[in-house]
């Protein structure tokens, strides 16, 4: 007879299953002997539970099969929770099989005891114990089915000897795999969404995840409603690719064009997102939603026509219903508002190529102009989300994988090591940050160990910058953000990877490149919602800069700047007044409640040099003192 790891192992070959991520465990010692034994299944080993998490989570993005991690009791199984939530806040399908203490010992405060089925119950969707060997195997199709049905995470938790358990009768495993069912609203919900689209002038579309394999579908609404499209963060790779009606992102790390194209619409439809962030939707306007999960309908705004179903077949059943609107001002203005925050973009990389040390978007740009047509992009949470979301291109065959839900830092790495173990053939770039990479370092290691070509570079500025971003954001001094970094190269050197740091980029084979950055190398946000005036007023003077407002951006080069002058009355600083020149030392600052001029550490990059400047005009300054 087999024993329940043998059967286990036999349904997940059933269901597609190719590897498994983890690290062996004595409470787990029966399942990877059997493991051993099958030799058709490959053991990914790493070096942090966490990342066996984030490793199934990647192969699960970029396959839509079901993806497994292993690990064994107490503290194992609590280092897969960070993953696992990511897994499942990203809606991708990760079985974990976490090993238990002895079933005769639980309740007694035994060794590495916890209660697993609490644990992760909050980062699953399905989560059951398999206390005897006759249900096991029912319990394991329960889950596999259930992860793939509803895109999350399911858990088995198998106490260690029931590993060695023989089951009787288990007969052959049913083969479950991910399907793709038809989901569309009902005929009265398409009517209440076409009288919202059809009543409006100026529609614009919200476009997330959820139009992955609706690209054709997405296009031909855009035109019929001459509608331009923003993206969010996790849809960047299905929409805007081959996309006419494309006009960047929206939210902090987002373009002015899509803050603006969602600002001055009339009608709002959102596609396969629910993009989290309430203060960049407009105001007042009527919203239709579409999304295959009714529960998420109308978390961010009201909707006034809520529609279930999947962004393909939703959009199919819809259009037939929508007259085709003639008038493209709205369109023809947001894409012209893209095309300009486009070229400011572009021209930041350009200029900035032969500056040391290097500037981020010249690094992001190379890496978008080397990498392979059909590269994975991983990346990390914090800047390199920036630079990543402005200067890759996604083509349609290219995926790009992040933590972009859950927002764990340490995430670029191990998603890494899943997409490069379940596609051999395919150039895997991971894209980390310098606080990101050393929270996981030992991973380096399990690229080494697995053989896994993967392409690693380090944005290495020496902070955790984007915390930095949001303290500024919020008006306060930065505090607790510095990071006092080793020589990433020399640790990738002794790991057995090939390491270099500078100004070297090739991506042709395994590597580590670290870069270093100027620290201040700022993103702005596309309005004028954040606190950046606050945060530099108080960097100069140690005031509040309440008599400075941030009117425009344009990522990140400022637009302009509104301040009252000493007789009270209201100017404007333009764009045109800062000149060309981004360089450190290339403004004058002065400290308005001193007059005396700052550092040169102080000659903050991109938009805080322009705020900078307004900020130490002489109006200012004279109303400072």
């Amino acid at each position: 007879m087999a024993t329940v790891a043998e059967v286990m192992i036999q349904a997940l070959k059933s269901a597609g299953v190719q590897r498994v991520y983890g690290i062996p465990g004595d409470s787990l010692n029966g399942f990877t002997d059997a493991l051993r034994r099958d030799g058709t299944l490959t053991w990914e080993h790493v070096r942090h539970e966490e990342a066996a998490a984030f490793a199934a989570a990647a192969e699960a993005a970029l396959t839509g099969e079901l993806a497994v991690c292993a690990a064994s009791c107490g503290p194992g199984n609590l280092h897969l929770i960070n993953g696992l939530f990511d897994a499942n806040r990203s809606g991708v399908p990760v079985l974990a099989i976490a090993a238990h203490i002895p079933a005769d010992e639980i309740g007694g405060e035994y060794f590495q005891e916890t209660h697993p089925q609490e644990l992760f119950r909050e980062c699953s969707v399905y989560c059951e114990l398999a206390s005897t060997p006759e249900q096991s195997l029912r319990i394991l199709q329960i889950a596999m089915r259930t992860a793939l049905a509803r895109g999350g995470v399911a858990v088995v938790v198998v106490p260690g000897e029931t590993f060695l358990d023989e089951v009787r009768g288990a007969g052959e495993p049913t083969p479950i795999r991910a399907i793709s069912p038809v989901i569309r609203p009902d005929e009265a919900s398409l009517t209440a969404a076409a009288d919202v689209l059809n009543a409006a002038e100026r529609v614009t579309i919200l476009a997330g995840a959820g139009c992955a394999g609706a690209h054709d579908q997405l296009l031909a609404l855009a035109g019929a409603l001459q509608a331009p499209v923003v993206h969010a963060f996790r849809g960047k790779e299905f929409v805007e690719y081959d996309n006419p009606y494309d006009v960047g992102m929206t939210g902090l790390i987002g373009f002015t064009s899509g803050y603006r194209a969602m600002e001055h619409c009339d009608a709002l439809v959102m596609l396969g997102t629910d993009f989290p962030y309430r203060p960049f939707y407009p105001d007042g306007v009527p919203v239709v939603q579409v999304d295959v999960r009714g529960e998420r309908i109308g978390h961010r705004v009201p909707v006034r026509a809520p529609l279930v179903g999947t962004v393909r077949d939703s959009v199919d059943a819809l259009l037939p219903l929508v007259t085709a609107k003639t008038d493209s001002s709205h369109l023809d203005r947001m894409t012209g508002h893209y095309r300009r925050a486009r070229a400011r973009l572009d021209k930041l990389a350009r200029d900035k190529r032969n500056e040391s040390p290097l500037h981020p978007q010249y690094l992001a740009a190379t890496v978008d102009r080397l990498a392979a047509a059909d590269a994975i992009f991983t990346v990390d949470v914090g800047t390199p989300c920036i630079w990543a979301a402005r200067y890759l291109r996604m083509n349609g065959t290219r995926r790009l994988i992040g933590s972009f839900n859950h927002g764990s830092m340490a995430n670029a790495l191990p998603h890494a090591v899943g997409a490069q173990a379940s596609h051999p053939g395919r150039q895997v770039v991971a894209l980390c940050g310098d606080g990101g990479l050393a929270m996981l370092l030992g991973e380096l290691i399990t690229l080494h160990q697995r053989q896994l070509p993967v392409k690693v570079v380090v944005f290495n500025n020496g902070a955790l910058s984007f915390v930095e971003l949001e303290m500024k954001a919020a008006g306060i001094v930065t505090y607790g953000t510095d990071l006092d970094n080793p020589d990433f190269a020399g640790i990738a050197r002794a790991a057995g990877l090939f390491g270099v740091s500078g100004p070297q980029l090739t991506i042709t084979g395994g590597r580590i490149t670290s870069y270093a950055f100027y620290v201040q190398d700022l993103s702005s946000p596309p309005s004028a919602i954040y606190g950046y005036p606050t945060f530099y007023a108080a960097k100069l003077t140690g005031q509040p800069g309440d008599n400075v407002q941030l009117t425009d951006t344009a990522n990140p080069n400022i637009v302009g700047f509104d301040y009252t002058d000493a007789s009270g009355v209201d100017q404007h600083v333009p764009t045109a007044d800062r000149g060309d020149s981004d360089a450190p030392g290339a403004w004058t600052i002065v400290n308005i409640a001193t007059g005396v001029p700052e550092p040169a550490s102080l000659a903050l990059m991109g938009a805080g040099c322009a705020l900078l400047l307004a900020l130490s005009r002489r109006p200012l300054a004279q109303r400072a003192r």
